[in-house]
Order: structure tokens, then C-alpha cells, then sequence
């Protein structure tokens, strides 16, 4: 899921550098003409009065100054604040804060898909390739977290500095042309899951392509049956009205009427409006609301894949998973199954932010490190538990999302509290990956177009019904992009409307180059690993598996969005 961190105000007044390709990032050391002891200490006093742009204000040569040093960090006390060596508030996060924002970046949406991902591998499969990408995202975090300092020495002898987003680290260990690579990765992905969110929230409220089911089933009976070719064709109608109406009219009752494309619709609509809220990206409790979400509704799921398994008595599927009818086209289910897992796991874009909020001693990524071993072994265990209890309660009839596909009809309140939960995270969690595009479109428009009223001014708009003071600031820029960037998410959703297949593409598109290949390459220059030596060939061979693995599910997740639209 997404995850909000922190962001500082820059000092009034001050013009933040041209950045390119670099999302979310926080802003760049304050420029001081005079980088002595005694304009700093002048400008510190100026400021005292306002906590809120002190804490912003970093220290342009506080790795100069001689400092009680611990492992390359420093601290100072100004005015009773103290701060790090950066010039920052000082950190105050340890194992417990780093554990919990791992938990609330890694769970969401991808949970929904890890029933339908163990159905195609099988009870043997299954649970391997989680454990495997389990390994996989661990050694993954524990190369990347070595970078959040570079260059520099543990003793302290070189000034050690921090990178403090993923970005900057690229940016640090691997140069300008790797850091648009890196960028040109994450903005893909970025634009990727605001797709994945529309389609997502619509499957919420939406219903199948098959006609009703007349024939009363139990309150936990799947409505899902299996194709000649072994797609899951769903008998759900929207989740919400349905839940509803099968309480209020039987199980036997037709309900539900309409198809995705009307939810699709509103759904883009509500994001046009979102989008043009000023300072959206600044509303931090949205972080915390998208959590509780999150975990409730995968929590949900957990359970009710419990109680099914309990009430059959007997635990379903098979070692080969769901049967197909060729041989390729079990290939590509394997592969599209890989890719859903891929999209689950990995948080290596946050990672650097996460550790950003560590206090020091010990040292950040001894801290990070082990924050590491708690998260992925409580989320490899939740994710085991939700994937497997999944299949045991409905074997090869296991749904492609795991709520919407449930059929649920008792109790109907928890379904419609559990789907609402989704819609609500990915409203919010659409905006906040969303955000970071538009920022990054406003500053570099911003940037070529200076004197460009279309770009750069903005209009008072009185509000009919608001205070007479109160206005809204229209930007004819932000108004046409973010609106053309909403259509165009909500018309590929529109355009591909293939919930498993797609976060199949998204997984694996971003899963080498962001996950494996970078933190690889940045962590032999952060440590002077020679080529050819052990550690070397060791860490390029781990990079070409996942490299293939990420291929095959990629190659495979797109033939499955065009066999499913030509089909």
C-alpha cells in the first residue's frame, strides 16, 4: 500500500533546486552564501520563534564541525531543539516505528489476488514462490539499506551522507543516467497502479459477464465456476448492492444489474475533483486512514477464508493447482501468478524514506536491518495465511480478488464494511501516487515555460455558497493535466478492465529494475565490491534469476491482458 512520510516545509522564501525524475522527495540542503559558524548561529536566532521552519533548516557544514561522533552521526542542541548532523530535527524512530511503517507500506490491494496466485501454482508451488520472494525482498532491503549513507566510513574519518529517498541514492551511487532510468521505472509504476486502483475499486461494485444463478446456495458458497479454459468467470453482481439484496431477497433472488464501466466512470470523476484540491498531497492522516483500511479489510479476508475452511471440513485443491487445457496456457498462468506475488512484496521505493526516521546510535541500517527480519517474517506469514486459507476454502475455484470474488452472502454487513474499506483505501491511496506525477509535471512546466500565464498564473474562483472570503485558486495548467491524466488512467482501466493480469504486469514491469538491479549495482559501489570476486558474481547471478523470473511473468500477464480483450 501507500505509504506518507514525512515532509518539511522549506524556509520562506526559498526556491527549491530544479529537480528532475525525482518523486516525493524532500527538499534539498538550504543554500547559505555565508557557510560560517556565526551566520548560521544568525540565522538560527531569527528563526527560534518559528519551530516549524527551524526544524527545516539544515546545516550546510555540519559534517565539518568537531562533533561528539557515533558511526558518522552528529548532534546538536540549538534553543532546545536538537538536531542530526543534516541540520534536521533530530530522528527519534527505532525497531518498533521501522517495523510498522514497513507493515503499512507492504499490505494492500495485492493481498486481494494471493488466493487466486496459490490456486494457479498449486499447494506445493504456492507457498515456494512466496517464501522465494519472501528471501528475495529481504536480501533486497538488506542491500539497499547499507546505501542510506554514502560515501563515507563507519569511523567517522569521511563525512557520511544521507541519501534520504530512493532517488537520491541512485542519484549518489550511480549517476544522472541510471537516476532517469530509476525515475522513468517509478513514475511507470506510479501511473500503473492509479489504472490498477480504478479497476480495483470498480470490481468492488461491480458484477460478471454470465447470466444469474437461480439455484439457492449456502451463505458461503463461491459463485465462481470454471470455464472450458479455466478462467474464473464470476456470478457476483456488484458486491455491495448484492450482499444487500441477497439479505433482503434470498439467495435465490437475481440481483444486481450494470456492469464496471458506470463505477469505473464515477470513480474517475471523483478523482478529477480530488485531484484539483489544493495541497492534497499534504494531508497526512490519509496515511493513517489508508492503514486501518488496509489491514481491515485483508484481515477480513483472512477470516472469512477461515471460516469457510472450517465449515467444509476439509481443506481443497491440488499439488498442480488449477487444471488448464494446453500446456502453454498452464505456462501463463504460472507466469501471471508470479507477477501478482511480485506486485505484493517488495518496498524498496520507500525503504530510504522508512529509514530516514531512525534515530542514530546504533546505526540507521543495523536498526533498518532488523526492522527487515520482523516485517518480512509477519508479512510472509500474513500473506501465507491469506493465500492459503483461501485455497483450502475454495481450491481451484479460488477468486481472482479475494473479497469481491468471495460470494459471500452472511454476514452481508461485514461484506459491504470490507469492500467499502477497499473503496476508501484506494480513493485515498489513487491521490497520493497520483500526487507526486502531478508535482513533478508542475515544477518541470514550471521550469520551461517561466513566463507562461497558462502555467504559471493562477485565478481567484468565487464558490457559490462559500464565506465571501473564501476563494479557490485555479491553475488552467493543473486543471487540463490532471484532468487528461484521470481520463487516461480511468480509459486504459476502461480499456483493460483485467484485475489479476493486470497487477501481473505491474509486478513484474517494476519488480528487476527497481527491487533487484539498482540496490545490486549501488550496493558494490557503497561497498568497493571488486568485479569477479566472490561477492560480485554471487550478487549478478542473483540479479540475472530475478531478471528472468521478472521477464516470464511480465511476457506472461501480457499475453493474458490480450488473450482476455481479444477473447
Amino acid at each position: 500500500m501507500w505509504l506518507w512520510t514525512r515532509q518539511k516545509s522549506p524556509p520562506v522564501g526559498h526556491r527549491p533546486p530544479k529537480v528532475l525524475f525525482d518523486p516525493a522527495s524532500p527538499g534539498h540542503p538550504v543554500p547559505h552564501k555565508d557557510g560560517s559558524l556565526y551566520s548560521l548561529i544568525t540565522v538560527l536566532v531569527t528563526r527560534l520563534a518559528t519551530r516549524h521552519e527551524l526544524r527545516a533548516l539544515r546545516f550546510p557544514n555540519a559534517g565539518c564541525w568537531p562533533m561528539a561522533q557515533h558511526h558518522g552521526s552528529h548532534s546538536l542542541e540549538v534553543g532546545g531543539v536538537e538536531f542530526d548532523d543534516d541540520g534536521r530535527a533530530a530522528r527519534t524512530g527505532n525497531l518498533w516505528t521501522c517495523f510498522a511503517h514497513i507493515i503499512t507500506a507492504v499490505i494492500g490491494c495485492g493481498v486481494l489476488a494471493l488466493s487466486w496466485s496459490v490456486a494457479q501454482l498449486g499447494w506445493v508451488g504456492g507457498p515456494v514462490a512466496m517464501l522465494c520472494f519472501a528471501f528475495v525482498t529481504y536480501l533486497s532491503a538488506f542491500l539497499l539499506s547499507h546505501c542510506y549513507r554514502s560515501p563515507g566510513s563507519d569511523d567517522g574519518s569521511l563525512k557520511r551522507q544521507r541519501n534520504y529517498t530512493y532517488m537520491d541514492a541512485v542519484r549518489t551511487h550511480l549517476g544522472e543516467k541510471r537516476t532517469w532510468l530509476c525515475g522513468l521505472f517509478q513514475y511507470l509504476n506510479m501511473y500503473g497502479t492509479a489504472i490498477a486502483y480504478t479497476i480495483t475499486t470498480a470490481t468492488c461494485l461491480r458484477y460478471g459477464t454470465v447470466p444469474y444463478v437461480r439455484t439457492p446456495l449456502s451463505s458461503f458458497d463461491l459463485l465462481a465456476m470454471l470455464d472450458g479454459n479455466g478462467d474464473t468467470r464470476y456470478y457476483c453482481r456488484r458486491a455491495i448492492v448484492r450482499a444487500n439484496c441477497y439479505h433482503s431477497q434470498g439467495h435465490s433472488a437475481p440481483c444486481g444489474a450494470g456492469g464496471d464501466h458506470l463505477y469505473m466512470l464515477l470513480f474517475g470523476a471523483a478523482q478529477a475533483v480530488l485531484s484539483l484540491i489544493p495541497n492534497f498531497h499534504s494531508m497526512a492522516w490519509l496515511s493513517a486512514v489508508a492503514a486501518v483500511m488496509s489491514f481491515t479489510y485483508a484481515t477480513i479476508g483472512l477470516g472469512l477464508g477461515l471460516a469457510k475452511t472450517i465449515e467444509n471440513g476439509a481443506i481443497k485443491g491440488s499439488v498442480a493447482g488449477v487444471p488448464m487445457s494446453t500446456a502453454p496456457q498452464k505456462v501463463w498462468r504460472v507466469a501471471q501468478a508470479i507477477g501478482d506475488i511480485a506486485f505484493a512484496y517488495p518496498y524498496t521505493i520507500v525503504l530510504l524514506e522508512i529509514q530516514d526516521t531512525l534515530k542514530s546510535p546504533p546505526p540507521e541500517s543495523e536498526t533498518m536491518q532488523k526492522g527487515n527480519v520482523l516485517a518480512v517474517l509477519a508479512t510472509t506469514f500474513f500473506y501465507l495465511a491469506v493465500g492459503c486459507f483461501g485455497y483450502a476454502a475454495f481450491g481451484n475455484a479460488a477468486p481472482g480478488n479475494l473479497l469481491t470474488g468471495f460470494g459471500f452472502y452472511e454476514p452481508y454487513w461485514l461484506i459491504d464494511f470490507a469492500n467499502a474499506c477497499i473503496v476508501l483505501h484506494l480513493l485515498g491511496g489513487y491521490q497520493m501516487f497520483s500526487q507526486q506525477i502531478f508535482t513533478f509535471a508542475d515544477r518541470s512546466l514550471a521550469a520551461r515555460f517561466p513566463n507562461s500565464a497558462f502555467v504559471n498564473k493562477s485565478y481567484a474562483v468565487k464558490v457559490p455558497g462559500a464565506p465571501a472570503s473564501w476563494s479557490y485558486s485555479l491553475n488552467l495548467q493543473r486543471l487540463c493535466f490532471r484532468t487528461a491524466y484521470v481520463a487516461s488512467t480511468t480509459g486504459l482501466a476502461l480499456l483493460f478492465p483485467y484485475f489479476n493480469e493486470v497487477l501481473g504486469v505491474l509486478g513484474a514491469v517494476v519488480f528487476w529494475p527497481l527491487a533487484i538491479y539498482l540496490p545490486v549495482e549501488m550496493y558494490c559501489v557503497q561497498r568497493g565490491v571488486l568485479p569477479w570476486t566472490r561477492t560480485w558474481v554471487a550478487l549478478q547471478a542473483f540479479s540475472v534469476v530475478c531478471f528472468v523470473v521478472g521477464t516470464f511473468a511480465f511476457v506472461g500477464s501480457v499475453e493474458g491482458v490480450i488473450r482476455k480483450r481479444l477473447g
